[in-house]
């Protein structure tokens, strides 16, 4: 195992938990992240299938997706290195009546205490955050079991996601703070799956998602040119048959 644990931007802690008290707000800073909730966890459980499933959710941040996860009756731990946020979680989960575990710990610290604990592990909006996004991939194909699914969402890095991720999205449309995104910590589709494939993670199914500033709605589809999700699957104990995708890195 050669992962990183030091691998954080005490910047990138120090953003979101000047914002945690603002997480559920869902006209807040954290609007995407409510908009897209409820496509990416309905993409998750239909390809996964969440009811019975032990599941980890990597940076986690206020919760959002672990809590939605945990409704749908999976055992989620959520994870992150942000106190705050993981405050905020733990409140929300107790007032909602919601049960989901919290930890404050790296995925990296976690695998090398738990491998292959998970039947499905989340990380959705946080390679592009890290300083050393492969030690994350390494630490997400640790924890998730033979045969379980690895989850990732981020943004591909060309002229067009500049464009519209850091651009549109933080200087014309607001949706964002200004500097929340680094363009040079943005991954590529082909990229974000040869680490993946380094440590026996296979692309089961790609989606870009897309945004219409004229509906404000967000939705999945198969552009993959600015925002993207990767469905993975850890070589199972036997024969894998099942035939390979690949993500175009556009």
């Amino acid at each position: 195992m050669s992962f990183d644990f030091n691998n954080a931007d005490p910047s990138e802690l120090a953003r979101f938990s000047a914002l945690a008290e603002r997480w559920w707000d869902p006209d807040s800073e954290f609007r995407p992240l409510h908009r897209i909730n409820p496509l990416r966890l309905d993409w998750i459980d239909a390809l996964a299938g969440l009811r019975g499933k032990r599941v980890l959710d990597v940076g986690c941040g206020g919760g959002i997706l672990a809590e939605s996860m945990a409704v749908r009756s999976a055992a989620v731990l959520g994870i992150d290195l942000a106190d705050k946020p993981l405050a905020v979680a733990k409140l929300h989960a107790s007032r909602a009546g919601v049960s989901v575990q919290y930890r404050h710990v790296s995925a990296e610290a976690l695998a090398a205490e738990q491998p292959g604990a998970f039947d499905v592990v989340t990380c959705m909006e946080m390679l592009e955050h890290v300083p050393q996004p492969q030690s994350v991939i390494e630490a997400c194909a640790t924890l998730v079991r033979p045969g379980g699914w690895v989850f990732f969402s981020t943004i591909n890095r060309n002229a067009l996601s500049y464009l519209l991720a850091i651009v549109g999205v933080e200087y014309v449309l607001r949706m964002l703070p200004r500097g929340t995104h680094r363009w040079d910590r943005f991954i590529r589709p082909g990229e974000l799956q040869a680490m993946a494939a380094l440590h026996g993670l296979r692309l089961r199914d790609a989606r870009g998602l897309g945004y219409n500033p004229f509906t404000q709605r967000f939705r999945l589809h198969r552009f993959m040119g600015v925002g993207y999700l990767l469905a993975m699957q850890r070589a199972p104990a036997g024969p894998d048959t099942t035939p390979a995708v690949r993500a175009e890195a556009r």
